[in-house]
């Protein structure tokens, strides 16, 4: 199978697509990418799904499974099929126990994710799936009074909640400290590079909103700077859907330094 790019015909927006073995597209896959363009889901994310549905059908084709018949058995054999190496997937060489993980949990949670949203679409599609991939648990309240959004509209109905789920250590974001950022500052030969790096640290923007400021989006004078969502030509893509705006509070070097 192969993950390939889609160009939208009648817009600039990209999607992705499954291919199978003969070249055709798998439907089920196809049907399901096509929805989250539409929903205006990122085209990374949709990227990254693409990926991850390849690998649930490449599992379910090795075995002779039907997609739409499968058991939650096959879906834990799937996890444990991910934490194998690619070399060991096909069942031609035997792995020590002792083998590092190919997959990290978060990369198996989201491809579990994935997963679980194709299931949840073709359910409500009319696809009859059973209890393949959630689980019905009634809609509880809690000891504090809170409820879930639109809770009295279930009436006592079990809701739908994704069954496996890896547990996932907590992590911290590595800070640069000031010295680090100066000395990958030093190290810029291009004022261009220089300056991006710059507005990183100073603004704590992410890379795609960077990439994708335009001249209008810079306010020097006011010390003023607008991160815009919209379609850029090189596919820089801000991940909020909101514009938001940045004010510097004082110029470099009058705060006691920077860059």
């Amino acid at each position: 199978m192969l993950v390939q790019r889609v160009l939208m015909p009648t817009s600039s927006l990209e999607s992705w697509t499954v291919l199978g073995d003969e070249g055709g597209i798998v439907e089920p896959i196809e049907r399901y990418l096509s929805y989250l363009t539409d929903i205006e889901r990122s085209p990374n994310t949709v990227k990254a799904y693409a990926h991850d549905l390849k690998d649930w059908f490449v599992f379910l084709h090795r075995r002779d499974l039907d997609w739409r018949e499968v058991r939650l058995e096959d879906l834990g054999e799937f996890v444990a099929w991910l934490r194998l190496p690619p070399a060991g997937r096909d069942g031609r060489v035997t792995m020590l126990p002792s083998a590092e993980h190919h997959c990290g949990v978060t990369t198996v949670n989201r491809k579990l994710s994935a997963v679980s949203g194709l299931y949840v679409f073709h359910a409500r599609h009319g696809v009859d799936l059973g209890d393949l991939v959630t689980e019905l648990q009634p809609v509880r309240a809690r000891r504090s009074g809170w409820k879930p959004f639109l809770y009295h509209l279930a009436g006592g109905q079990p809701e739908r909640r994704r069954t496996i789920k890896l547990n996932a250590p907590r992590t911290h974001p590595t800070i640069l400290t000031a010295a680090q950022v100066q000395a990958i500052l030093d190290a810029c030969t291009r004022l261009r590079d220089r300056f991006l790096f710059a507005l990183l640290w100073e603004t704590g923007i992410r890379i795609g909103e960077a990439l994708g400021l335009r001249h209008e989006d810079l306010a020097a004078a006011e010390g003023e700077l607008t991160v815009t969502p919209r379609v850029n030509d090189n596919r820089a893509r801000a991940k909020s859907g909101v514009v938001r705006r940045w004010v510097r509070t004082c110029w470099w070097g009058s705060c006691g330094g920077g860059p």
